[in-house]
């Protein structure tokens, strides 16, 4: 008997070794790329482009931080991707979650017929709403503008879906109790159900705020002016045909990455309750 205990705390030992060594291969595997940016950002450019490539610059250099407000209207740049983001993640958490209330907690007729209508929409490619959108910001007579920029992205059925099941998980008796109080729809909606899906409205927040500001294809699509464009789509531009820059580039990178790992170290534990809670109830 004691040797099977012995044999089952080795074996139980031996897996959980094997799972951190995963766990490891993996942490190193994903920062990798990211501590090669932030050295990149620091080297000449003869030593960005040296074979074999070389990990720490003989001199670090600072100015690449600053030649990139040379190259390009940085700041407002900058002041563009915070709007835009901004404004796209507060009107995605307003509308998605008083539709993701109506789908889950109001009965109406073909609620669930609209609803998987509704999500038909996931399985579409994203690029085939391009061409409508870009036709539709024309007619408004926004191209070129900051509107331009967010105004698709306002609404998402991702968010509606994923804000629908954290209204569905929540008990029936709350919203009985709230109408013998006299609350209609949108009191229940507003003083009882948004407090209780703060989880859900983090991960949403965190999700539509990283989309939007590394959102690329769009901002070169609609707006021509430098000064009228968001972080990824300026440092894409940095690209040269022949020759590119690519340690002012990483230095660029480096700075429009900080506000995203900012915002996740923040809120990391809200996102991962919100995601690990999401699908609790069909």
């Amino acid at each position: 008997m004691h040797r099977q205990i012995i044999g089952i705390k080795k074996t139980k030992h031996s897996k959980n070794l094997l799972i951190y060594i995963a766990l490891i291969l993996g942490v190193i595997f994903t920062i990798t790329p990211f501590l090669w940016m932030v050295l990149t950002s620091f080297k000449t450019r003869g030593e960005a482009m040296q074979v074999p490539p070389i990990i720490f610059p003989e001199v670090w250099q600072i100015e690449n931080y600053t030649k990139i407000f040379d190259k390009l209207p940085f700041g407002r740049i900058y002041l563009n991707t915070i709007i835009s983001s901004t404004i796209t993640t507060i009107a995605q958490l307003v509308l998605c979650s008083m539709a993701g209330y109506s789908f889950g907690r109001i009965k109406f007729p073909g609620r669930d017929i609209i609803f998987m209508a509704f999500l038909a929409i996931l399985m579409i490619p994203p690029s085939l709403f391009i061409l409508p959108q870009y036709l539709i910001i024309q007619n408004l007579k926004l191209l070129d503008t900051i509107p331009a920029l967010f105004i698709p992205n306002l609404f998402s059925a991702f968010g509606t879906f994923l804000l629908r099941q954290f209204f569905m998980s929540l008990p029936t008796e709350l919203e009985e109790a709230a109408r013998l109080d006299g609350c209609n729809h949108f009191k229940i909606y507003t003083k009882v159900m948004l407090p209780l899906v703060k989880s859900g409205l983090t991960a949403l927040g965190i999700l539509t705020f990283k989309f939007a500001w590394n959102d690329l294809m769009w901002p070169l699509i609609v707006n021509s002016s430098t000064s009228k464009i968001t972080l990824s789509a300026a440092l894409s531009n940095l690209q040269g045909q022949y020759v590119t820059d690519y340690p002012a580039m990483m230095a660029g990178s480096v700075m429009a990455v900080l506000p995203m790992i900012a915002v996740f170290a923040i809120f990391q534990r809200q996102f991962i309750e919100g995601i690990a809670m999401t699908g609790t109830k069909a």
